[in-house]
């Protein structure tokens, strides 16, 4: 099995590979046990995320690769026992993603482009700057969408809040490959990734960071 792995910041790592190969090779029994009931093509998903994810977990913090994957008040996965490593899965189509933080939260989304994307849509997501996205082909107002939006369900992954958190009102730069949403630095991975791939994270210590790139 194959991965693209990405070091996203300091501390913070970013994971890619087909679910279709993620979910065939041999699973940690508590994500089999987890993923029993699921029906077959989510139960396909979660296998294949989570196997991603131990193998980024062995790559980077590898003392906590077989913890125990819990999800907290909000619906956020974390590790048992290792609350100081963050964690963080996303797929879409045959595409997963896993994201790691040490000593950060972290939220990692990954999104296909749509094939239409409606005016009303763009004025949700983009604010200010649907015009001129809208002013682009079909095919690349879709993409930019999904880089855009990547940005934000990758912010509320992090901090939490799912779609309660209205992601749609993050304020994303069309074409900007990093910024910051209150506490939170996010990296759209326009350079490492084809398909819309973006990740955002923060500190939970003091510790200086500096840029990776």
């Amino acid at each position: 099995m194959t991965a693209t792995v990405t070091r996203a910041a300091p501390d913070v790592w970013v994971a890619t590979g087909s679910r279709e190969l993620w979910c065939a090779g041999p699973a940690h029994a508590e994500d089999l046990a987890a993923a029993e009931p699921l029906p077959h093509p989510r139960r396909a998903e979660y296998l294949a995320g989570r196997a991603l994810l131990r193998h980024l977990l062995r790559l980077t913090v590898p003392e906590h690769a077989d913890a125990w994957v819990r999800a907290d008040g909000h619906g956020r996965p974390f590790l048992d026992g290792a609350p100081d490593t963050g964690i963080s899965i996303s797929h879409d189509g045959d595409t997963v993603a896993a994201a790691v933080g040490r000593r950060r939260r972290v939220g990692v989304d990954v999104q296909l482009p749509a094939q239409s994307v409606p005016d009303s849509l763009l004025r949700r997501c983009l604010g200010p700057y649907a015009e001129g996205v809208r002013a682009l082909p079909e095919g690349q107002r879709a993409l930019e969408l999904a880089w855009v939006w990547t940005v934000q369900e990758a912010c509320v992954k992090a901090a939490g809040t799912g779609l309660s958190g209205s992601p749609w009102t993050i304020d994303v730069p069309p074409g900007h490959r990093r910024g910051t949403w209150g506490a939170y630095r996010w990296i759209s991975l326009r350079d490492h990734s084809r398909t819309p791939l973006s990740c955002a994270y923060t500190r939970l210590d003091d510790a200086r960071e500096t840029p990776c790139f």
